[in-house]
């Protein structure tokens, strides 16, 4: 799953989810890449896409393509 510019999703991102929400991706799904807190064996039934986590939205499966979020800054 890439960003707009056509950068890679990964794992940690933090991204603008816009109207002044701010989230982190928690899972990859495309690269099988999940955090501590979403494991594998609970989510790897989504086959595409990301998991975003935002104190305003909670929890949010994106697809590709039908994402609106933007990446701000890599993790670590």
């Amino acid at each position: 799953m890439n960003y707009a510019d056509g950068q890679e999703v990964l794992l940690g991102d933090a991204v603008d989810l816009g109207g002044g929400s701010v989230g982190r991706v928690v899972a990859v799904l495309d690269t099988q890449r999940f955090s501590e807190r979403y494991p594998a064996e609970d989510w790897s039934y989504l086959k595409d896409g990301a998991l975003l986590e935002a104190p305003t939205f909670g929890l949010v499966h994106c697809t590709e393509g039908g994402h609106d979020f933007t990446l701000m800054g890599r993790a670590g």
